[in-house]
């Protein structure tokens, strides 16, 4: 009797090559590929959350400093929340393609800097002991907003937090990134292991100072001295990154397999331009990131603020008009006859005086380069993926640039018109049979305050208002900024999206 044939896994169904290692040497000479020697790379850097930002991102950043000689700081990325990163990336050699499009041109690379791909969901034990190696010198966190378990109105940890609670009650088994990071620092400290350099790369203001006050706030709780090591020996830069990077949809996936001749399970697209700043602070060492064109700096603090007010402030404003107007997409929105002229406005009458002084950059140019990046049609950034989570993003986007302006004694114009537009998405319907999911940590009490106060602009303002997880009594108490948001929430419900922008 003959010998079942093992089924040949670097082919998938339809008979094309998987992208791996093996297959490198099949490639288009067009498409960029690892310019080193992979195997001779060993890991230094334990990446949590790993998506498609960090792989468009560290990955990318990581994977040319690697082309330089480096050879020890290779990545190993961790899915917390599911095995379908590891499932898409192990197969071929957690390789993938980075694909920046725009102006109707695709410029692919092969990233090589992950090294292996693990999660959580089979248990700590195997993210722990990655951590724990004395060669691990850097953690980096990509987990959004949410990932970080804080309590919205005071930016501290959560202690009411269900994941948290339950990792503070089983703390050598942790599921939560506070608890992943504190067991694996009281884990090398008992080991005698120098700390690793925690690096947020999440869009939060003053990321790293977040993640040290989280972090720090969690050992605490574990055990008081081990929350005093975390506070004095622990470092926790600040960065900012930017690059826009929309989740990959099946047609991106079908263009790379046109590109390469090779199936890719997960690629990545972005547009072609990137910053990331940090602040240099790393105790154990870290790549020479500036060699790929990464700033490092004293002081994140007026980039990342020009970041979340200009790009992310103008992202949030333009996604919920975008949704209830049905449209898709960033670049749908700025082909719109309203929605660019609502953005100028905001950049001009309310946001760019609002922020800092930064090194070598004029405010108002950059958010006319904005225009242009938001313009590209090539990258599918929906407008329902940026509107996520807004519980979260609209007090470093646009609610604390209200409140300094106010403080100066002004009055924000359009920045009221981005809060009432939040407030008519929390209702998920359009009147009209168009429907959506409100995604974001609070959603269940956000959209039951929406749905009781429907009819009633001022009833609906007053009730969200009240929510101090999101609007500071100061700001909420400001009779013009209240008068201003019931005033186009008002406009909104009764001239409809379309009117109210155009009579602006």
């Amino acid at each position: 009797m003959s010998t079942p044939t093992a089924p040949d896994r670097s082919k998938t169904a339809d008979g094309l090559k998987r992208l791996s290692t093996a297959t490198l040497s099949h490639l288009p000479a067009a498409v960029g590929r690892p310019a080193y020697d992979r195997a001779s790379v060993t890991p230094g850097i334990v990446h949590l959350g790993i998506g498609a930002f960090c792989r468009a991102h560290l990955g990318a950043f990581t994977d040319e400093v690697l082309a330089t000689g480096a050879k020890d700081w290779g990545i190993v990325g961790v899915d917390l929340l599911a095995p379908d990163m590891r499932a898409a990336l192990k197969p071929q050699d957690c390789l993938y393609t980075l694909m920046s499009r725009i102006d109707g041109v695709d410029r692919l690379r092969i990233i090589g800097s992950f090294l292996d791909v693990v999660t959580t969901l089979d248990g700590a034990d195997e993210v722990l002991a990655l951590m724990c190696r004395p060669e691990t010198r850097i953690v980096t966190i990509t987990v959004t907003e949410k990932g970080y378990c804080q309590d919205a109105a005071t930016g501290r940890l959560d202690e009411t937090h269900a994941g948290i609670r339950a990792d503070l009650a089983n703390p050598r088994a942790p599921k939560t990134v506070p608890g992943l990071i504190t067991e694996a620092l009281r884990l090398r400290r008992a080991a005698g292991i120098a700390p690793f350099t925690v690096l947020s790369c999440d869009n939060l203001a003053q990321n790293g100072r977040t993640a040290r006050r989280i972090v720090t706030r969690f050992a605490e709780l574990v055990d008081a001295d081990l929350g005093r090591f975390v506070e004095s020996e622990v470092s926790f830069p600040c960065t900012m990154v930017d690059r826009i990077t929309p989740a990959t949809k099946d047609a991106d996936k079908a263009a790379v397999v046109a590109g390469l001749g090779l199936v890719d399970a997960w690629p990545v697209v972005t547009e072609p331009f990137r910053q990331w700043v940090i602040e240099d602070r790393f105790p154990l060492g870290r790549p020479a990131w500036e060699a790929a064109g990464a700033i490092l700096t004293d002081d994140v603090h007026p980039f990342e603020t020009m970041k979340l007010r200009c790009l992310n402030g103008a992202h949030s404003t333009l996604a919920y008009l975008s949704v209830l107007l049905g449209i898709e997409t960033v670049a749908g929105a700025m082909a719109d006859p309203d929605i660019p002229r609502i953005l100028r406005r905001l950049w001009d009458e309310d946001i760019v005086a609002t922020v800092p002084p930064v090194p070598g950059t004029d405010i108002t140019a950059y958010t006319h380069d904005l225009e242009h990046r938001f313009v590209n049609p090539e990258i599918r950034h929906l407008t329902l993926q940026i509107s996520s989570d807004g519980s979260q993003k609209l007090g470093p986007r646009l609610l604390e640039p209200a409140g300094e302006i106010f403080a100066h004694g002004g009055r924000p114009q359009l920045i009221p018109l981005a809060v009432a537009a939040w407030m008519r998405f929390l209702l998920g319907a359009d009147g009209s049979g168009r429907t959506w999911t409100v995604a974001d940590p609070m959603a269940a009490r956000l959209t039951g305050l929406a749905q009781a106060n429907a009819t009633t602009p001022a009833a609906l303002v007053d009730a969200l208002f009240a929510v101090r997880e999101i609007f500071p009594a100061e700001l909420a108490g400001n009779d013009a900024f209240r008068a201003d948001v019931v005033g186009f929430v008002g406009r909104l419900t009764e001239d409809g999206v379309r009117k109210t922008l155009a009579g602006l």
